[in-house]
Parts: structure tokens; sequence; C-alpha cells
């Protein structure tokens, strides 16, 4: 049986080199589960690891070993399900395939040093501030608090510290919770379609949209195709756009999967729609749960730059709204400048367009991915 120890240590190194999307660095296999489950919670919790492992160690160490202690470390501290000998000694296990045989002597000693001292720790991190405490970069903590205030901040910041749940959702308009540990492809009904992966969240774009049989829709940001298909299954004549190849394939192949019928294009460009919906580019902090590495992606000067860029999508797409149409924007982020701010700016941009409704799902109050979803109307 292959360590799935190694193969997440080795998925942590290539993140850290490179910070490619972990989801891309999973091996396929039985053990893919697992190592995600390693993966993801080393890289949510980066900051108090690398806190802790620094008091462990007298010169820090980049490579195996520092991708190996991550990933030990993560274990003990993070994942009370796994008993403290096998994340010791299956992490040394896999140590001890590197070319340097010290690795291992070093990583049995820092996460038996760390068993030890583990309350000693903990108590160290209780007492840190929410950004080392909760593992989020200083800004962001900021913003948080000087929105929410301290405590719901701390309830935020926790909540996207947990591995995400998996919903299906219907062609009824139904959502389902996947028991932990089921695999997607394992329900009945995914051969057929019957269902996509998507979170309730993302459902309050589409009850905006209000889709309609024989209406025609634009979904100018398809990709993955969640609520292109979420459209398309209520009847609507829709055109999914997606300018990027990669995530384009990923669309069509969802497309086809579930059986939906619609004309897929690579460019914004002609034509009126009665409806169109911008799920816009965005930060991504209502799904950090979801995507473990964006909040060390994330940045004041990186946001500003997708508030451009969203500014840019939405000019683009207003031109694209039928007189009397509905404009619908939306993103899985929870920042005013991308969000309640970002529609402000629109409509007083464009006065042919007025303020219908918004909503917005923040997780520690809805239990939910967070997102924000606005509907604008063209006046005749």
């Amino acid at each position: 049986m292959k360590n799935s120890r190694r193969a997440a240590a080795f998925a942590m190194a290539r993140w850290l080199a490179t910070k490619d999307f972990p989801s891309d660095l999973l091996p396929r296999g039985p053990e893919r589960g697992e190592v995600q489950d390693m993966l993801y919670t080393a890289i949510r919790r980066l900051r108090p690891l690398r806190k802790v492992l620094g008091e462990l160690m007298s010169t820090w160490s980049k490579g195996e070993l520092e991708a190996l202690l991550y990933i030990g470390a993560a274990q003990i501290l993070y994942m009370p399900s796994i008993p403290d000998h096998a994340a010791v000694n299956e992490t040394v296990n896999a140590a001890k395939v590197c070319e340097n045989p010290n690795i291992a002597k070093v990583v049995n000693g820092v996460l038996r040093n760390l068993l030890r001292r583990r309350g000693e720790f903990e108590a160290m991190l209780a007492k840190s501030p929410l950004e080392v405490r909760e593992s989020l970069p200083g800004a962001l903590a900021k913003r948080w608090v000087a929105r929410f205030g301290e405590e719901d901040a701390a309830k935020l910041a926790k909540w996207h510290n947990e591995p995400a749940e998996t919903y299906l959702a219907y062609s009824n308009g139904e959502f389902m919770k996947l028991p932990r540990g089921t695999k997607v492809e394992d329900v009945e009904g995914f051969a057929d379609g019957a269902f996509i992966v998507q979170d309730p969240a993302t459902h309050h774009a589409v009850e905006l949209l209000d889709p309609k049989k024989g209406e025609t829709i634009l979904d100018a940001c398809a990709a993955p195709g969640g609520k292109t298909i979420q459209i398309a299954w209520r009847g609507a004549d829709v055109t999914a756009c997606e300018v990027n190849p990669k995530r384009r394939r990923r669309l069509e192949e969802n497309l086809k999967r579930t059986g939906v019928a619609a004309k897929v294009i690579n460019e914004l460009a002609g034509g009126l729609y009665n409806k169109v919906l911008v799920d816009a580019p965005c930060s991504n902090t209502g799904v950090l749960r979801r995507r473990p590495d964006a909040r060390w992606n994330w940045s004041e000067e990186k946001m500003l730059e997708l508030v451009k860029l969203q500014s840019q999508i939405l000019d683009v797409c207003a031109r694209l709204v039928a007189p009397g149409g509905t404009l619908v924007y939306s993103t899985c982020s929870n920042e005013p400048e991308e969000n309640a701010l970002q529609v402000e700016s629109f409509l007083a941009r464009h006065g042919d367009f007025e303020f219908v409704e918004a909503t917005e799902s923040v997780p520690f109050n809805t239990l939910c991915d967070g997102a924000f979803a606005a509907s604008m109307r063209k006046k005749k």
C-alpha cells in the first residue's frame, strides 16, 4: 500500500514551490481522500504550523523536510481522528524514502518533541492574534475584525478552517449534503447527470436571475458550469461563455455528463439576451474552506485588481442585456469592494439600470459558503 503521508508531503512540497492549485496536485487512486485531508489541513493551518515548527527548529529547512514537517504537525495539532503514533510513525516512514537519510531522523525528533510539548504550543496559539491563531493574512484578519467585530471575525475564520461539506444540487431545486467519505462518482444518478456538485449558497444568484422557459440567458463567466446547468434545468435557452480554455473544457465535460444543451462561446460579443449572469472572478474569501490556498494568494492589491476586472466585465455585459432585461452580478467573496460597492459603482456609471435586490451569505450566519448576488434591471 502506498504511504499517503509520502503523497501528501510530495504534494505539499510542490505547492510550496509552485503555488499550483492543490486539487491539481492530488494523486489518483484510493488514497486521494486521505491525502487531500492532510494536504488541505496543512495549507489551511500554515501560519500556526510555521510558528510552532519555528519553535522546534534552530534553522528553517526547505524542500522535502519542510513539507514532511508540515504534514506531520498538521496531523498532530489539527487532525484528532489520526492517532499520534500513526501521525509520527507513518510520516517518519515517508521520510525514509528521501535520499538524505538524516531527514527521517529530523522528522522523528521534531514530531516527537511536538507531541511532548503539545499542551504548551496549544496554549501559545490560543493567546496568539487572530491571524496567527486562525491562519490568515494579517490584512484580511484586520478587515474582518473591522467589519464583523472580533467575535464574529473569529467565527468566520474558524468556519474556513474546517473541511468543506459536499452538496449535491438536483434539477428539482433540492440540495443534499453528502456524507463525509462518500465519493461523488458512487452516488446513484452520477453517470446519468441527475445532479451537480454545488453549495446551496450558489442558489441565490440563480433565484435572483429567475430563469423562465424560453428566455435567452447568457452565463458570462460560466465554468465549471454549475449555474449554467441550474439555469438550463429551468428551461431557459442558455449561452455559456468561458474565455479560459482549460476551464472551458471542464464546463463542456459537465454539460455533457448532465445532458444539458447549452451553447458554449469563448468571448463576449454581439446579441441581446433577456437576462445575463455575471458570476465574476473574485478573491474567493467566501470559499476559503474549499480553496485553502486562496487565503495565501489574497492581498488588498490583488483584490483591487480583481475589482477593476469585475467592473470591465460588467460594463461589457451591460451592453448585452435587452431593454427591460435583468443583469445579475454574483461572487463567492465577502468583501464589500467586490460586492455592494461594486454594484453601487456600476449603477453610478449606468443610468439605464436600476437596482432590484441583493443578498449575501456570510458563513457564520448561513452555515453555507460565503457568496453575494445582486439583480439589476435595464430600463426600457
